[in-house]
Formats: C-alpha cells, sequence, structure tokens
C-alpha cells in the first residue's frame, strides 16, 4: 500500500519533526519546547508528510519568500524546504507527489517562482528547477596577504564596533534591505530569522554558539556592513605562536567602503592565521582586496539557489534587461505547467512586455534552462554549447546573451 501524503496535523507534527531531523541525519530528537517554536511559525497547509502505517516518512514544507531580482525588484516566491524521504522509501515517488502538490497551490496563490537550496544536484531538474546562483569559498592565509597587520581601523573617517546580538537585530534588518535591494538573488528576512541568527530563538537541541559581530559605520555614522564570525583556536604552532582559524558566517555590505574595511578588519585581528570567508559571490571583489590575491584560495565553488519559474509571464516581466531586443522562447516545462511559446520584447527604454505567442521560436529550452537563466548569472550561449538551449534562429543566442546577463553575478547569502 502506497503512503499517505498529505498536509500534517498539529498532533502529528512532532512526529514530523522526528522525520525531518531524521533524514538530514540529525539525532532524531525533539523537545516540546522545539515542537511548540516550529509550530508557532510553520504554516501547517503547507507542511506535508507522507505516512506510512501511521509514521511519518518523508517531510516537506514551503512558504511565501521575496526574491531580488535584475533591477532590484522583490519578486513573491515559494521557498522549498525540509525535504527529506527516509532510507527505507526511497523511489516511491513520495517527493514527486509533495512537490508537485505544492508548485500547483503555488501557483494559484500568485507566487511567480519558485526556489529552494539543493543538498543533491540531480534531484530538482526534473521538477523544473535550475541552478541560477553559485557561490566560492576561499581560505586566507593572513600572514601571505601583504596586509599591514599594524592596521588599526579604516582611513576614510568610518569605524568598525564590535556589537550584540540585540543590536543587531535592532540595526541589521534595515542594513539587509538595502542590501537586498541591490542584489539579484537575495531572500528576504524576517524578524525570525534576525531571532534565530542572534541567538534569541530556538533552532534545535544544539547548545547556541554566540558569534562575534562587526558593524560598520561610515564617517556620517550611518550603517554601512555588518560581519558575522567565529574563531576556533588550534592552540601553538611549532613557531610558538598562537594559531586560530577565523571563519565568517555572513559579509554584508551596502558600500565598498565598509566592504573593504570589514574584510580588512577579519584579516588582521590578533592571533589570526587563517580566515575561511564563507560562501560568498564568485565575483567577491575579496581576492583583488589583497595585495597578494594568490593568499585567497578557492576551497569550495558549487551552486547555491535554484529557481523554478511558475509564471514565465511575470516573471520575465518583473526583471528588467541591459539591451533591447526581442525574442521568442519556446519553454518545455516537465511537470506541464508552465510551459508555452512567449515573445518577449525589451524596448529602448526598458518596459518589458512578455505574451504567449504562436511565432516561429527564436530559443527552444527545458523550464529548467530558463530558471538558470533568470537572475541573470548563467550565459545563454554557455547552455546552447551544453544543448541545454536549442537556437532556432540564427543569431538569438547572442542577443538573449545580452538580454538576460545581469552586471553583477547574481547572490544569495542565505541557506533556508
Amino acid at each position: 500500500m502506497s503512503p499517505d501524503v498529505r498536509p500534517v496535523t498539529e498532533s502529528e507534527f512532532a512526529d514530523w519533526l522526528r522525520a525531518c531531523r531524521t533524514g538530514f541525519l540529525k539525532p532524531p530528537v525533539v523537545s516540546e519546547d522545539l515542537v511548540a517554536d516550529r509550530l508557532s511559525h510553520f504554516d501547517l497547509p503547507r507542511v506535508q508528510g507522507a505516512f506510512d502505517a501511521g509514521r511519518c516518512v518523508a517531510t516537506y514544507r514551503s512558504y511565501t519568500q521575496e526574491l531580488t531580482v535584475p533591477g532590484g525588484a522583490a519578486v513573491p516566491a515559494n521557498a522549498v524546504s525540509n525535504v527529506t524521504v527516509l532510507p527505507t522509501h526511497r523511489r516511491r515517488g513520495l517527493l514527486t507527489r509533495m512537490i508537485t502538490a505544492d508548485l500547483e497551490a503555488a501557483k494559484e496563490r500568485g507566487e511567480i517562482v519558485s526556489t529552494l537550496i539543493a543538498a543533491e544536484f540531480p534531484i530538482y531538474g526534473r521538477y523544473g528547477f535550475g541552478p541560477a546562483t553559485w557561490f566560492t569559498e576561499w581560505s586566507v592565509d593572513v600572514a601571505r596577504t601583504g596586509l599591514d597587520p599594524r592596521w588599526s581601523g579604516p582611513a576614510d573617517g568610518g569605524r568598525i564596533d564590535l556589537v550584540d546580538g540585540e543590536e543587531v537585530r535592532k540595526l541589521g534588518p534595515e542594513l539587509y534591505d538595502r542590501f537586498r535591494a541591490g542584489r539579484a538573488g537575495a531572500t528576504d528576512r524576517d524578524a525570525r530569522w534576525w531571532q534565530v541568527a542572534t541567538g534569541a530563538a530556538q533552532v534545535g537541541p544544539e547548545p547556541w554558539k554566540e558569534p562575534f559581530y562587526a558593524l560598520y559605520r561610515s564617517s556620517a555614522g550611518e550603517v554601512e556592513g555588518l560581519a558575522v564570525y567565529w574563531a576556533e583556536s588550534s592552540g601553538w604552532s611549532d613557531a610558538g605562536r598562537p594559531d586560530t582559524a577565523l571563519a565568517v558566517e555572513k559579509l554584508i555590505t551596502v558600500s565598498s567602503a565598509a566592504e573593504r574595511a570589514l574584510w580588512q578588519f577579519v584579516c588582521s585581528v590578533d592571533w589570526v592565521t587563517t580566515v575561511r570567508t564563507g560562501r560568498r559571490a564568485p565575483d567577491d571583489v575579496l581576492p583583488l582586496l589583497l595585495p597578494d590575491p594568490r593568499a585567497a584560495r578557492t576551497v569550495t565553488h558549487a551552486d547555491f539557489l535554484w529557481v523554478r519559474v511558475l509564471d514565465v509571464v511575470r516573471a520575465l516581466e518583473a526583471r528588467t534587461y541591459d539591451t533591447a531586443g526581442t525574442l521568442v522562447l519556446d519553454v518545455h516545462d516537465p511537470l506541464g505547467a508552465a510551459g508555452g511559446r512567449f515573445r518577449l520584447e525589451v524596448s529602448p527604454g526598458g518596459a518589458v512586455e512578455c505574451s504567449p505567442t504562436d511565432a516561429p521560436a527564436d530559443l527552444a529550452m527545458e523550464l529548467g534552462a530558463l530558471g538558470s537563466l533568470y537572475l541573470g548569472d548563467e550565459s545563454v550561449l554557455r547552455l546552447v554549447a551544453l544543448g541545454r538551449v536549442t537556437e532556432e534562429r540564427a543569431g538569438a543566442a547572442v542577443l538573449a546573451d545580452a538580454l538576460f546577463r545581469s552586471r553583477r553575478r547574481a547572490w544569495c547569502p542565505d541557506m533556508f
């Protein structure tokens, strides 16, 4: 008998939460406080489970999110999270049943894209998702950077202060909203996000580890940057010096002065010999800020935010394009919900119009390829070379590449 897939009731939620932790290989222990905390902010009708003989064996959740697209608009998105299938119930179509129902409901609600962070690359392409942002992490050998170890603060009149979580909760949201308005791929953060990020809300049975918070203020007193980091000591080196690694969890700025100052700061903390940057945009300026850029060694480069377009017309009209042109796109949706042929017209003044059409296609692609292109990070020409986009009219791929590519690479700084 096939497991029953349906929204979870309040009485089943503790079992769902245990199954979710099991799926992510965390200890399957949940407290009453943890259950109550999750119930306080989860939208139960959007929490699905698969139940076999009364036991939860698969989990799935979605919630409404805002996603910044090229041009700065924040579009309504259906964020997918907490997706697990227990190893005893794999390959039975449980994810397909849950995600299909959720995507149909999201389109009915008017959300124009769906987003997720894929733990495994091969899973979500078959549902029309495509990798839309990537990240790079560097390990910085501080002694090799060439930076002045005697650095004592910004020379531009700004200042850096170490603050506590309470001050971050007060000042961080406005700073982040300014940041995300200018970065395609960024998602919104609600009050709950800031509580979790500063230890004011419970996230699991694991003990909270308090980080350091460094706040940059301009010479005018404006908050323009925030760095969050941890330090871990390895004791003393063979040379008889402290050997400490600093791990950057978040570093968000709205000015180049703040960005330069905060990177200089974390690379000049006493005792620190190595800095791990965390997940940064692949075109982050950090390596070139260093007198010796080779001191920053790439340790990870991977896909991050995946996007599935739910409404092609509204999605393409929501973003801006850097040049004028007209394209007819033939889009195939493996789930049959969002595909079709569409005429995209961008006028010299920047006006965008997209509508269904019967005209011959200039480019043909799977919906996942459109998701990869949507935030401006992927190259149409590269997807043509990979066979993921087919050029039906000579020259169309070059035009599409000029239309879709954004000036800075899309970046999503947050896991969800």
